[in-house]
């Protein structure tokens, strides 16, 4: 039977990273787990020491050299095949998740029976949507179309060999790191898939404007750097994103605030594309089967979204021009 290793990341979860290691040591008795890797990036709540209690490995991070979710997984991922070379499949999950009863055995058996595969995902859920709009607008972002996909979020199951011929994640990316690792995936020929199945329960503990802010602000920043990094593909990747964010958050108002004066006034009946391209997002929910509620407030959200987006683009072609260290971006 093929041996499947774990790698959980994380930093000050406490309790939810509890909640995670012991979804998993739940749910490895239909498959065979092999190691299952707790990468620690400085945690001072007792993590390391809760995960050792539990038998879990322990992974620290040199906090001397940037740290990134990526050069985390890289880390641990490097930690399984050191100990146990014989793993073929790779679990990854962020310490604020928890894994879904039944999960590892269905994503286990599709990447067996499906060799094209790199990597099988499935639904991650919010545990506590109904918590703040917030919640609620990450639950829906997460429910995108089964079956082939071209990218992953950070809760998938990778195939060892396909990891290793791209050399694993991107270390240097703040963020945006799994779709990116999924266009190289995809370059050489492998597929994404993503199962019909829950997967994860995360808890993002989003309660303020400026938690959502920042945490858009990151994704802004992420296409610009995937954009800057492999914009000239075929694919012309994030450019699509890169071109809507500007437009929507700066084009668009420079337009109408830049020539208001010289108008009288009349550049201001331009504001009205703005509701026009949220009713349109709403009628597409509702079809999609969302709830009025839901569809209102995810249609508003992408919308606003743009203009915390266009402050990440602004932060990382200045951080390019000027050569500065790029920072982490978080939102917790």
């Amino acid at each position: 039977m093929k041996e499947v290793g774990i790698v959980v990341i994380g930093r000050n979860e406490g309790k939810r990273l509890q909640q995670c290691l012991n979804s998993i040591i739940n749910s490895v008795s239909n498959i065979y787990v092999g190691n299952i890797v707790y990468v620690d990036s400085g945690s001072t709540d007792g993590s390391i020491e809760m995960a050792e209690l539990l038998g879990v490995e322990i992974v620290k991070l040199d906090l001397s050299i940037p740290f990134t979710a990526a050069r985390a997984r890289n880390q641990g991922f490097a930690h399984l095949l050191q100990t146990n070379p014989e793993i073929e499949f790779v679990q990854f999950v962020d310490g604020d998740c928890e894994i879904v009863p039944g999960w590892l055995k269905k994503a286990y058996t599709m990447l067996s029976q499906r060799p094209e595969l790199a990597v099988v995902c499935g639904r991650r859920r919010e545990r506590f949507p109904e918590q703040s709009v917030y919640n609620l607008l990450c639950d829906i972002e997460w429910n995108t179309p089964t079956g082939e996909a071209k990218e992953c979020g950070g809760d998938s199951m990778m195939r060892v060999a396909a990891f290793k011929q791209v050399d694993g994640f991107n270390s240097s990316l703040i963020a945006g790191e799994e779709p990116e690792l999924c266009l190289r995936l995809r370059k050489k020929g492998w597929k994404i898939w993503r199962l019909d199945a829950e997967m994860t329960l995360h808890d993002a503990q989003i309660n303020y404007f400026s938690q959502w802010w920042r945490r858009s602000l990151r994704s802004g920043y992420a296409y610009a750097e995937s954009f800057w990094l492999h914009g000239k593909t075929p694919e012309r990747y994030c450019f699509k994103q890169t071109k809507s964010i500007w437009f929507w958050g700066f084009i668009l108002p420079f337009i109408i605030l830049g020539l208001l004066w010289f108008s009288k006034g009349w550049t201001l009946l331009l504001l009205i594309a703005y509701p026009l391209i949220g009713f349109k997002i709403y009628r597409y929910l509702k079809l999609e089967g969302l709830n009025k509620q839901q569809a209102l407030f995810y249609s508003i959200s992408c919308i606003l979204i743009k203009f915390p987006q266009l402050q990440g683009q602004i932060q990382f072609f200045i951080s390019k021009l000027l050569g500065r260290k790029r920072e982490l971006i978080e939102y917790k």
